[in-house]
């Protein structure tokens, strides 16, 4: 009885030491519960298959990476933020030589170096996440240190932009989608910043230069190719052979062209999933088919099962989290006195949403298919600690604006009682 009693009184001061915002908790918590329906749901076969049976193996892995996810919150929500101001240079200084290793001497997944191997754990991690994380940190502390020079180029925006650039530079070979969402979180933040907005213009049309170019290529070698598919010459040939330059245009050659060569197998599948779960509640859970087809089931591509087996309405659902995550977001920007936090809060929780959006896009086919997973949904890896690790420095925002607020009040109640009221 005594131990009942412990445990009881144990969970209750856990509860009383979790502070932040407890809609983002609650929003944690049930994405954790549909990420494990889904999970278990889209490897069920495939762990069958290659666990001999074993189909829970996914399960308890994802549950796992769930528990530690919530610790990281946890612990990452008690630090005072300022601490993250503190040691964001250090991170950031960090980050850069970890991605130019990855760069060279990365672990080679799906046609790209994104990840290192941990030899001890024997666990991949991807470098780019803590990179962004560090560079969000870093840029939130130079934009409130730099509010009265930020309109001037040389004092206040060439020291941010050069920072980002480094970083987008060095992703961007291995996972250009990650590096674009990058630089799109980075430039809304610094136009939130008040940087001047002709400076941010000039750093998009630098950008669109490349992403033109991919287009470029991708229209004349498909129209090259229609009349002789391996016709490629000169300058066309040496781009599309280098690095991932022609994964990149065949992706946007697919989706251009969609409706005039054959539709590539995993948006065909992707397709089928969301035609079978219809408008209202779906197949039901764990009655997914598309989960034996559908390559990525279980990452990139787990918000179609989502649909599948929850319906329209099931998909509208999480779009509805998400948002509500940022608003609540978008509050703590608002009330947290200090520019470093509410720049780091409303900067995390972009990342987070437009990551997201990202996502949902190309599993209804309205961007090229990209590697972005979805947000505490996808199975767990690296990229899901890394995610809990920023929604922990959102919520230690969130908890000192509570305690500042709290004092606050309780110095007004101060100052009428001895005003006698």
């Amino acid at each position: 009885m005594n131990e009942f009693i412990n445990i009881e009184s144990h969970f209750k001061s856990l509860g009383q030491r979790t502070k932040g915002d407890r809609f983002i908790w609650t929003i944690v918590v049930l994405l954790a519960i549909i990420s494990l329906l889904v999970v278990y749901s889209a490897t069920g076969s495939l762990a069958y298959k290659i666990y001999k049976g074993n189909t829970e193996f996914y399960l308890f892995k994802q549950f796992s990476f769930i528990v530690i996810g919530l610790l990281v919150i946890y612990f990452m929500h008690r630090v005072n933020y300022t601490m993250y101001s503190r040691v964001s240079l250090i991170l950031y200084l960090i980050s850069i030589p970890l991605l130019i290793y990855t760069l060279f001497f990365g672990a080679e997944i799906n046609e790209g170096s994104r990840w290192i191997k941990l030899p001890v754990v024997n666990m991949t991690i991807q470098t780019s996440d803590f990179a962004k994380l560090a560079l969000f940190m870093y840029l939130s502390r130079q934009l409130s240190r730099k509010q009265e020079v930020i309109k001037d180029f040389k004092k206040g925006f060439r020291p941010l932009i050069i920072p980002i650039a480094i970083t987008c530079i060095l992703i961007a070979p291995a996972n250009l989608s990650n590096a674009l969402l990058t630089g799109a979180t980075s430039l809304l933040l610094l136009f939130i910043g008040r940087a001047s907005f002709k400076h941010i213009l000039l750093v998009i049309g630098i950008i669109l230069i490349p992403v033109l170019l991919i287009v470029t290529v991708a229209v004349s070698t498909y129209k090259k190719g229609e009349a002789n598919q391996t016709a490629k010459t000169g300058i066309t040939s040496a781009l599309t052979s280098a690095g991932r330059f022609g994964t990149w245009v065949r992706r946007v050659q697919d989706f251009i062209y969609a409706n005039q060569q054959e539709t590539p197998y995993q948006v065909q599948q992707a397709k089928i999933a969301i035609a079978s779960g219809g408008i209202l509640f779906g197949l039901g859970p764990g009655n997914s088919r598309q989960r034996n087809y559908l390559p990525q089931a279980y990452n990139d591509f787990i918000f179609d099962i989502i649909i599948e087996e929850y319906g329209l309405l099931g998909g509208a659902f999480i779009i509805f989290m998400y948002l509500v995550f940022l608003f609540r977001s978008i509050r703590i920007f608002r009330r947290c006195p200090y520019a470093f936090g509410a720049l780091l809060a409303l900067a995390l929780s972009f990342t987070l949403v437009i990551q997201a959006v990202a996502n949902i896009a190309v599993n209804v086919n309205v961007v090229p298919v990209t590697g972005v997973t979805l947000p505490l949904i996808s199975m767990g890896g690296s990229s899901f600690l890394f995610t809990c690790a920023a929604i922990g420095i959102i919520l230690s925002v969130a908890r000192n604006v509570e305690q500042m607020e709290g004092k606050e009040q309780v110095e007004v109640v101060k100052e009428q009682v001895a005003a006698g009221e």
